[in-house]
């Protein structure tokens, strides 16, 4: 399987309204963290997550978390 791109080593702390999102995992998406399609023609598919009330929210962009689609600060180490 192939590495996904290393967007950014730290988190993108947003605070998202209540609803589906669509979190990149390749790392290619120019609108990260999220999904713009990127990803076409490769291994790599969005992960899709809901939030069910509005919530601050630290989204993963070195793409190695153990927790995706959010931040469990593994970014440290790379």
């Amino acid at each position: 399987m192939s590495q996904p791109v290393i967007a950014d080593k730290k988190p993108a702390v947003l605070e998202l309204e209540a609803g589906t999102y669509y979190w990149c995992t390749c790392g290619e998406s120019n609108n990260q963290p999220f999904c713009d399609g990127g990803h076409k023609g490769s291994e790599f598919t969005p992960q899709a997550f809901e939030l069910t009330e509005k919530k601050t929210v630290a989204l993963c962009q070195c793409k190695f978390s153990n927790n995706p689609p959010f931040c469990d600060g593994v970014h440290i180490k790379l």
